[in-house]
């Protein structure tokens, strides 16, 4: 494994020291996101160095008992193991999470030929209502701040400008999504989250990956 590090050239071996960076930080990489700017998704590069690298970087993780996998068919490559720290996230994050998760499958279940889904900020909190977990509307700062977050999480990316935000604003739901939260029981925990059995902040993010596709 060492002989194999060594025959890279220094910005190689850089290049692999960022992507396990990023894989500790965030346990996943998207094959692609959206370039608002370009006005489509573009292909990303850590994403392509971890896979040209795919076979060294799974021994290496493989040593301290984390297990490196790639779903080609979700864009994704990921890591998973005992060891690992989700991140913590507040309520309505969490909130978030849990319709995006759902509006996700819901989408991909109409034969959708894409892996990644654009739904509203609208549709998130008309579905939250229909559960009853968003007793009243969110307050515009908060909804700003929790989209801000599960962008830098990159779970979603706006379409349109956060600052300008209303119900219309567009949001693509990245295929991580599957890669933070299992579907089968999302609807049934939505059926019972309730405001007063959640209260401050409970761990949210936490990687899960038993149930994705290979």
């Amino acid at each position: 494994m060492i002989e194999y590090y060594e025959t890279l050239l220094p910005e190689e071996q850089e290049d692999l020291t960022e992507v396990v960076k990023a894989l500790y930080r965030q346990t996943f990489l998207l094959e692609q996101k959206f370039d608002r700017r370009l006005g489509r998704m573009v292909y990303q590069q850590d994403y392509r160095i971890c896979s040209r690298h795919l076979e060294f970087l799974k021994r290496y993780f493989a040593i301290s008992g984390i297990e490196l996998k790639e779903n080609a068919h979700m864009g994704l490559i990921y890591i998973q193991g005992e060891n690992l720290m989700g991140e913590k996230l507040p309520k309505l994050a969490t909130i978030y999470i849990l319709i995006l998760k759902l509006l996700y499958d819901e989408q991909m279940a109409s034969a959708s030929a894409s892996s990644h889904i654009v739904t509203t900020l609208g549709a998130i909190n008309g579905k939250a209502g229909d559960f009853g977990i968003l007793r009243t509307m969110p307050s515009p700062t908060e909804m700003k701040r929790t989209i801000s977050l599960l962008k830098k999480c990159q779970i979603v990316e706006p379409l349109d400008i956060i600052e300008e935000l209303d119900e219309h604003m567009r949001l693509v739901i990245y295929p991580c999504i599957n890669a933070v939260v299992s579907g089968d029981n999302v609807s049934e925990l939505l059926n019972t989250f309730s405001e007063e059995e959640y209260s401050g902040k409970e761990p949210a993010l936490q990687s899960n990956f038993e149930n994705m596709s290979e």
